[in-house]
């Protein structure tokens, strides 16, 4: 286990063995995260003005954005994160009462705080937080493979297909699965837990006030930090968790290669 998750540097995870409380649960292998906060995205969130000197010039936005969907669109079939859709859809329910438009925030924000129309921070509303998202974030800023240049286009290929095989595995038979109905009957101080996982792909730097707000729960009582739960009933299943791992493990790998890796690099 140690040989598979060792090379991964992106996220820490951790495996326990865990019994079943009582009722007849069979023993489980908990995939657990220990990272806590923003995913270093390397070169795909650098500007001019935050240039590394590794690099000989910043990738134009056509390759930040064609990477960050990519991983936007992958990692979850591996470790949970926060991404930005999630994020809105924590601060529509935190905020704006469900609203994801201007008029219906607002409105709640006059219901909810008393607030007056001159109170009220454009910034806080929906389109003010859609409007702060890096020109990297957008899907339409994203470039086809075709235009990349082909070492880029290639570690792309590479996440996408890694995550094509994992998912393609019945959710029983992966490491990787969050089995949501069984996690009280090993964990059950997690009933006291927050739900959100403890990582997120959204920048920090711009949405530290979003961020801290919707994840200030599990600040104070533990995120929801388990990646998967692998029930053990008998001996024979641990190969086929062995091999699921390796298929997780390869996702992330293939993630942090995109992100190590000078886009301009074969």
């Amino acid at each position: 286990m140690l040989e598979i998750l060792g090379p991964i540097k992106i996220v820490d995870l951790r495996a326990a063995v865990v019994e079943g409380a009582e009722g007849g649960f069979p023993p489980a292998i908990a995939l657990i995260c220990d990272s806590i906060g923003q995913m270093d995205l390397g070169w795909i969130e650098k500007s001019n003005a935050l240039r590394v000197s590794m690099f000989e010039q910043v990738a134009p936005v056509c390759m930040q954005a064609a990477a960050y969907r990519a991983l936007a669109g992958t990692l979850n079939s591996a470790v949970p994160m926060i991404g930005f859709e999630d994020l809105m859809e924590e601060l529509s329910a935190y905020y704006w009462d469900g609203s994801l438009d201007d008029e219906g925030a607002i409105q709640t924000m006059k219901d909810w705080r008393g607030l007056e129309d001159d109170d009220i921070d454009p910034d806080q509303l929906p389109s003010g937080v859609l409007s702060r998202r890096p020109a990297w974030m957008l899907a339409e800023n994203a470039a086809p493979l075709k235009c990349l240049p082909v070492g880029l286009a290639n570690r792309i290929r590479r996440l996408r297909k890694a995550s094509k095989a994992l998912d393609a595995l019945p959710h029983g038979e992966s490491a990787w699965h969050y089995n949501g109905e069984f996690v009280l009957e090993y964990f059950p101080e997690y009933m006291d837990y927050g739900t959100l996982p403890p990582m997120t792909i959204v920048p920090f730097d711009v949405f530290a006030r979003e961020i801290d707000d919707v994840a200030r729960p599990c600040m104070e009582t533990g995120f929801n930090d388990i990646v998967g739960l692998y029930q053990l009933p008998d001996p024979a299943v641990v190969d086929r968790w062995f091999t699921s791992l390796k298929l997780g493990a390869e996702l992330l790998l293939a993630a942090q290669d995109l992100i190590d890796t000078n886009p301009f690099h074969p």
